[in-house]
């Protein structure tokens, strides 16, 4: 059985493959080699299709599998791929956002789907303003890899909401000192500075 690690590699060297194929200068041999690869997906895509209609045939059984197809990460690229995945692209990206939640909520953060037109996914997401500053930062990392990992067909995904700083009320001293001003001032900016933590 194929771990992940050998599929990344296989995968991996099966875009290589491709970026060399279309590097290559006779058109002749270029042509020829993509349409030997369109006629192996065009076999390997009815295939699929025919196993997934026998398996549906099982009844409730049948469905529960599919079901299950289409939950298993390597499944269910192969049928994204084959545009045979049992679930539309709302239901992926709301799963991805479910199984995330929890993570995002023990950090303080919160993510909400604005919209999905035309395989674009937009989503809100907001840190609370108690959160680690680096925490915008790990929110989208998180969001994205949760993402692109059950919706590999995305066309465009955009987080919004991650780019502001969360307002805080703090002040680096050096920036109050390093401002002119009479002694006054300044002692009266660092009081500011004080109630406003």
């Amino acid at each position: 059985m194929t771990n992940e690690k050998e599929l990344r590699q296989r995968l991996q060297r099966l875009s290589g493959l491709v970026r060399e194929l279309e590097e290559v200068a006779d058109p002749k041999v270029r042509s020829a080699t993509k349409e030997l690869v369109q006629l192996l997906m065009d076999l390997h895509g009815a295939a699929i299709e025919r196993m997934m209609e026998k398996v549906f045939e099982g009844g409730e059984t049948g469905r529960q599998v599919i079901d299950e197809f289409g939950a298993d990460p390597l499944i269910s690229s192969l049928l994204v791929l084959y545009g045979l995945h049992p679930d539309d692209l709302e239901t992926r990206v709301a799963r991805a956002l479910r199984r995330l939640t929890p993570v995002l909520q023990s950090h303080g953060v919160a993510c909400e789907v604005v919209s999905i037109l035309g395989g674009e996914v937009r989503i809100h997401a907001s840190v609370d303003a108690h959160a680690c500053g680096s925490m915008a930062k790990t929110a989208r990392a998180l969001i994205e890899d949760a993402i692109y990992e059950v919706v590999p067909d995305v066309t465009a995904l955009r987080i919004e909401g991650l780019d502001s700083k969360p307002a805080s009320g703090f002040v680096p001293l050096e920036r109050l000192l390093a401002n002119g001003g009479s002694p006054h001032e300044k002692a009266s900016a660092l009081t500011e500075h004080a109630a406003g933590d």
